[in-house]
Formats: C-alpha cells, sequence, structure tokens
C-alpha cells in the first residue's frame, strides 16, 4: 500500500505524533508537513515534502492543479491532519472523490483538563485507520540520530508563545548554578536572540545536537520534545498549558508546572535538575 501522511503543525505537535506515523507504516509511506519539520519527518518516512511546496494550500480555492491531482490519486490511502477543521477543504476533497481520512488535531479540546496524552490520543485515532494487524507502540515518540556525546547541560529559554517562557533571569541563574558543575550550551529558536547560543535551521541537525548532551533545561517548546524524542534527559518548564496533555515524553522526563510561570523557582528547577544528574537511570 501507498499512503500519504499530511501532518501541518509546530514541532511538538508533529513529534507528539510520530507514535501515530509509525502505526500508519506502510510499504511506501510518504509524509507532507510544516517546512521547518522537513528534515524530522524524512527520518521516519520514504519522502518528505513541505506542504506549501505540494500546492495543497490551493486546492479549496482554485481547485487541483493537474500535477497535484495525479499526486494525491497516487496514493491508497491519506490520513491528514490538514483540513481537519476546514469544512471547505472536506467538501473540495469529496468532490474529487479522493481516498482521505481525516483525523482529529486538537485533543485537548476533546480530553478536557487532565485528558489523554496527546501522543496517545493520536496514537489511538491512527489505530482506528489501522484495519490490519494493530501495531504495538508504547505511545512515546522516538527520533533515531547520530550523537557525539558530550558532558554538557543544553538550556533552551524560549517558546512560541511569551506565555510558555520562564524568566529568561532565572535560567541565566540556574545556568551560573549548572556551570559549577559542568559547561553550559545554550540555544535559541532562528528568530530569537541570545548572544552566544547556538541556533540550527535543519531540526535534524538540532536533534543530534541535542542528543550528545547529558541533559536538557527548557519551557514547553519543540525542541524540549525533540530533546526527549532522542532520549537526552529533560527538565521542562509547564505554564498555560496543561502537561498531562503536553508533556514531552521520554525516558527520563521531570516536568515543573505551574500556572504562573513566574511563581516557579530557580531552586525547584536545581533541584529536579540535579536529581536528574545524581540519577542517571529512572
Amino acid at each position: 500500500m501507498k499512503r500519504l501522511i499530511i501532518r501541518p503543525g509546530a514541532i511538538g505537535d508533529f513529534i507528539v505524533s510520530i507514535p501515530a506515523v509509525e502505526c500508519l507504516r506502510t510499504e511506501y509511506l510518504e509524509v507532507w508537513t510544516a517546512p521547518r519539520n522537513v528534515p524530522l519527518a524524512a527520518r521516519i518516512a520514504h519522502r518528505a515534502r513541505s506542504i506549501p511546496d505540494t500546492g495543497l494550500d490551493l486546492l479549496e480555492l482554485t481547485g487541483p492543479g493537474a500535477q497535484l491531482l495525479e499526486t494525491l490519486r497516487g496514493f491508497d490511502s491519506i490520513v491528514s491532519w490538514y483540513g481537519a477543521g476546514r469544512p471547505e477543504f472536506r467538501e473540495a476533497v469529496a468532490a474529487l472523490r479522493l481516498p482521505f481520512q481525516f483525523l482529529a488535531a486538537l485533543p485537548a479540546a476533546r480530553c478536557g483538563p487532565h485528558g489523554q496524552h496527546a501522543a496517545d490520543f493520536y496514537l489511538e485515532h491512527a489505530r482506528g485507520v489501522v484495519n490490519t494487524a494493530p501495531c504495538a507502540s508504547d505511545g512515546i515518540p522516538r527520533m533515531a540520530c547520530d550523537a557525539i556525546p558530550r558532558e554538557t547541560a543544553v538550556i533552551h529559554p524560549f517558546a512560541g508563545s511569551p506565555k510558555k517562557r520562564w524568566p529568561l533571569e532565572r535560567f541565566q541563574e540556574l545556568g551560573r548554578w549548572l556551570a559549577g558543575r559542568m559547561p553550559v550550551e545554550w540555544c535559541t529558536g532562528p528568530q530569537d536572540e541570545l548572544s552566544g547560543a547556538r541556533r540550527f535551521e535543519d531540526l535534524y541537525e538540532l536533534a543530534c545536537w541535542l542528543a550528545g548532551a547529558r541533559i536538557y533545561i527548557g519551557n514547553d517548546s519543540g525542541p524540549t520534545h525533540l530533546a526527549a524524542a532522542v532520549g537526552t534527559p529533560v527538565v521542562a518548564l509547564f505554564g498555560p498549558s496543561d502537561p498531562a496533555v503536553w508533556a514531552p515524553r521520554g525516558p527520563r522526563v521531570a516536568i515543573a508546572a505551574a500556572p504562573a510561570l513566574d511563581s516557579i523557582s530557580v531552586e525547584r528547577v536545581a533541584g529536579l535538575v540535579r536529581n536528574m544528574l545524581e540519577n542517571p537511570r529512572p
């Protein structure tokens, strides 16, 4: 079977969908996703493409071009989070008799507070698509990559929303405390500014770099999910998002959560980091 998966969304959205994507694997699997996620998708599919590059964004407005239509009709199965909440897109797809199956994109909206974790939600829906033997998965996203181990701590002090950011000065205080134990490396996203920090355009390169670190500390962000997915011990700070639904998953993940992030003390986070470093096994 030749299957296409269309998975839009931010880095974290893509990563928590990895168990579902693996469940939907077929003899040939292609993934269309947000441009930044293409290097990650290429590691778990036979081919990965950027959604804007396919012309899919124009399907409901102008109709599909001949090339797009031919491409879509070349798949036996199309599983899409893209367009799930857009009736016009679903109607356009139905009129073209394309083999689309739509999956719900927002688990928090359906599961409510302290509900099912997003990875389990997506995996459950993917299992509903698979009509053969059930796929075995523990719901933990994994991203294999080449890593060179180093005795460093990585801190990523940013997030997509300001509401998800622990105060930078507290990260800096934590960094000074950590510097007495090991070298500290800082990283940022493409739009963030922080003197001396590393910045990666390619997410697979970031994944490999994160995989080599001894520990990672960051906010509720895509790189935090990525660090957990490559197996790095993670301390994550959560404020407005429910960690029961959106926390990163991995072999070693500790969460510091509070409705107001600025109520989380440096001492509390340092305690989680210390415990992670002094107890290297779960």
